[in-house]
């Protein structure tokens, strides 16, 4: 019942993401993986999508995440819980820090198996540009690595503020009403806003690898990331994906949290998950 619950959650927690953030995640994907919106302001692309396509422009590639959203979320929730858990119970424990680490590590890997395919036809979507079976695992190395690092530090970032809220650093505004955690809006916004800025140079080499745009084929992502840093691309698309990330990552979290507790408090079944 437990896994099931952490499914659930994890599923309301994909479906409220995609809904709030898909516009901001198609200017910034645009921005990042089109050469022909390489200079372009956030609010130029915004424009041009709007003028063309309208509304649904801006949810270009939405249908592919929609649907994969709740399995990458239950996933990565569900991993890293998993794998906590048997940390914490392992007879030769690791230091706290540590298992959060290794179980964060395995949550990102956990969804990115699944993110690989439905983010590859988000962005072609999302950039306009065809696409065939061979390609569908373009970026697979790149994306289970994002993963990885940005999974793992957003489980640090919560920890680290769940620490910061029960030493008294952490303004009340900010907590939730036991006073010892951020509340779900800010945990999902502050938290996950870290955890892009750690990975954002790695997030433009992945878009660029899966667009079809650039060389991604022969070139490596390492050679992608020093053409980005010599042509200042590190953080291309970074205002719209914070923007995005705050407003999607706080609603999902609010969501998230309010379905975990609701189906485990009705089942009678302990809260244990990484967040």
């Amino acid at each position: 019942m437990e896994s099931l619950i952490t499914f659930l959650a994890g599923a309301s927690h994909g479906l409220t993401s995609v809904v709030v953030g898909q516009p901001l995640d198609t200017i910034k994907t645009r921005m990042q993986a089109m050469p022909s919106e390489s200079q372009s302001s956030s609010f130029t692309v915004a424009r041009r999508v709007f003028e063309k396509e309208g509304i649904r422009g801006l949810y270009r590639g939405g249908l592919p995440i929609f649907i994969g959203g709740s399995l990458m979320r239950s996933a990565q929730f569900g991993v890293s819980g998993t794998v906590k858990s048997k940390l914490d119970e392992s007879p030769l424990p690791l230091p706290h820090f540590a298992s959060v680490v290794i179980a964060g590590m395995a949550g990102g890997i956990g969804r990115g198996i699944v993110e690989v395919p439905a983010d590859f036809l988000k962005i072609r979507k999302q950039v306009e540009h065809s696409w065939s079976i061979k390609e569908v695992t373009n970026g697979t190395a790149i994306t289970l690595g994002r993963n990885a690092v940005l999974f793992s530090a957003f489980v640090v970032y919560v920890d680290l503020a769940k620490q910061a809220c029960q030493a008294g650093y952490v303004p009340a505004a900010l907590m939730d009403d036991t006073r010892k955690n951020l509340s779900p809006f800010a945990k999902g916004a502050i938290c996950a806003n870290l955890a892009w800025l750690t990975v954002w140079p790695a997030d433009v080499v992945k878009s660029m690898k899966q667009s079809g745009k650039y060389d991604g084929n022969t070139q490596s992502s390492l050679s992608l990331l020093k053409d980005n840093i010599q042509n200042g691309r590190v953080f291309r698309g970074l205002i719209p994906g914070l923007i995005r990330s705050s407003i999607a990552n706080g609603s999902s979290m609010v969501v998230y949290e309010m379905v975990e507790s609701s189906l485990s408090e009705h089942f009678g079944v302990q809260r244990r998950g990484m967040v």
